[in-house]
């Protein structure tokens, strides 16, 4: 059974392609389990007056929800759509987050933190918000969120758990062993939490050049017991599936002989096929 779970489209503002498009081309690479996970609309900055194109607005959610429903019942029996959500956290934000949340008939939603308070860590435009911090902060902050998230109940899956690296900007050698630490620390928090992880493949095309999260932690998350799933990460229809051959390779050596899936909220576990 092959699954991609992690998906954006066109509504997003920064994806290309069509709901639809990802489902045929879904279909034509043979994956058993498509999982539509556009980003939830922001909240806590005006869309007028932020970056343009981050995520649907608010109106279009219950469009895209009705979409998704639609598609998953016209594709009923040539491949299974989980209908999902990629949740920001955003602290001081629950109470939202947590209505969007609850007011949909979501399989799943994933949890990623993207902002430190306004700030975009995973935006190339907004990569001079580096400048002139100290590094090894910027990561506490962030791991202290993803603990945060996990704590929650808000989702089923924590996503790209090490995005923080995505642009390759290390607090350098002399804090590798807080930073490990800092990993760590989160790990523990989601193994408590409960919730499954996925491994994203899309950071091999980053500047890191590296999965989210990278083999290291992944052996922690086994050692610790952590469900894992899968996904692309992808923002074209053309992207779908891309480099899951690796990482399910990279499960499967990190000790992981099981993928999560989810239906209504409901974790099951599938074998790994390599």
């Amino acid at each position: 059974m092959l699954i991609d779970y992690h998906t954006h489209h066109a509504r997003c503002g920064h994806a290309v392609g069509e709901l639809e498009e990802y489902v045929r081309r879904g279909i034509e690479i043979g994956l058993s389990h498509i999982g539509l996970s556009d980003h939830m609309p922001l909240l806590h900055v005006d869309p007028a007056r932020y970056y343009p194109e981050m995520a649907m607005p608010m109106e279009e959610l219950p469009r895209y929800v009705e979409e998704c429903l639609s598609l998953k019942e016209k594709y009923k029996g040539q491949i299974d759509i989980r209908v999902g959500l990629e949740g920001d956290y955003i602290e001081g934000w629950e109470e939202a987050i947590e209505k969007i949340v609850k007011a949909y008939p979501w399989d799943y939603v994933i949890g990623s933190v993207h902002f430190l308070g306004e700030w975009d860590i995973t935006d190339p435009r907004q990569i001079q918000g580096w400048e002139g911090r100290d590094r090894l902060e910027v990561y506490r902050t962030y791991y202290e969120a993803v603990r945060k998230a996990a704590a929650t109940g808000f989702y089923d899956i924590m996503g790209h758990l090490d995005v923080i690296k995505r642009f390759g900007l290390h607090p350098g050698p002399e804090a590798a062993a807080e930073v490990e630490a800092l990993e760590n620390a989160a790990l523990a928090a989601v193994a408590e939490s409960g919730v499954a992880m996925e491994l994203n493949a899309s950071g091999l095309s980053k500047p890191c050049a590296d999965m989210f999260p990278s083999d290291r932690m992944l052996r922690e998350a086994c050692r610790l017991g952590i469900p894992m799933t899968l996904g692309s990460d992808a923002h074209d229809p053309m992207k779908l599936g891309e480099n899951l051959d690796r990482a399910r390779l990279a499960l499967h050596q990190a000790g992981f002989r099981r993928l999560a899936v989810f239906e209504k909220r409901q974790r099951t576990m599938i074998p790994l096929e390599i």
